[in-house]
């Protein structure tokens, strides 16, 4: 992969995995989660996203077209699966984390690495899509490994915020969690109802 084929790569990805965006994402879903649990979710999510996308790297398509899933019905789905979400983060609906609960099990915790983390909002259909396209532009075994190196750096940037949201989590404090929380439920909203709409388009049922 040349300089501008991999900045392409990076751009792209980038811009659909959204790390940034993810972050204060990452911090409403795991508040009140001690530090230990929330490494192992962050990388339990950065882990998976990459094997899901390795998988559709090197597979492509026939994956999901083996089982009879169109990538428009994919779409669709996670879409439905990402609104459950934002509908509990706006209404509050997850189970409450209390300061006591820092002694208990780690299992104790909601687990969110691989819903809705890895899937659909890591690895969705987008980044997917995109590994596949970029994947398909040059035939061979080291072009699609030189895609998921782009898609495995992008994903340790991930990472990277991800560690650093106790510190803005206690910058924030309890109201600012929840002021956060109730926006990103909307826009969480809203971008689930965009995966919808995008699936249906595909399938001719939206313009």
């Amino acid at each position: 992969m040349d300089s501008a084929a991999f900045i392409t790569a990076f751009v792209t990805l980038f811009v659909i995995i959204d790390p940034i965006g993810l972050f204060p994402i990452f911090i409403s879903l795991t508040h009140g989660v001690p530090a230990s649990a929330r490494r192992k979710i962050a990388i339990r999510a950065c882990v998976t996203s990459f094997v899901i996308l390795s998988i559709f790297g090197f597979l492509g398509e026939a994956v999901l077209g083996g089982i009879g899933i169109s990538m428009p019905a994919f779409r669709i789905a996670g879409g439905i699966l990402l609104f459950v979400t934002a509908f509990d983060m706006l209404f509050e609906r997850r189970t409450k984390r209390r300061e006591d609960q820092a002694e208990e099990a780690e299992e104790d915790y909601p687990d969110p690495s691989i819903f809705p983390l890895s899937i659909p909002l890591l690895a969705g259909p987008g980044a997917i899509t995109s590994v596949i396209l970029l994947a398909g532009q040059d035939s061979g075994v080291q072009a699609t490994l030189a895609v998921l190196g782009v898609a495995a750096l992008v994903l340790a940037i991930v990472f990277c915020l991800f560690l650093t949201s106790g510190f803005f989590e206690r910058l924030l404090g309890r109201t600012g969690i929840t002021v956060i929380t109730r926006l990103l439920g909307m826009l969480l909203a809203a971008l689930s109802v965009q995966f919808i709409l995008d699936g249906l388009k595909d399938f001719g049922f939206a313009g």
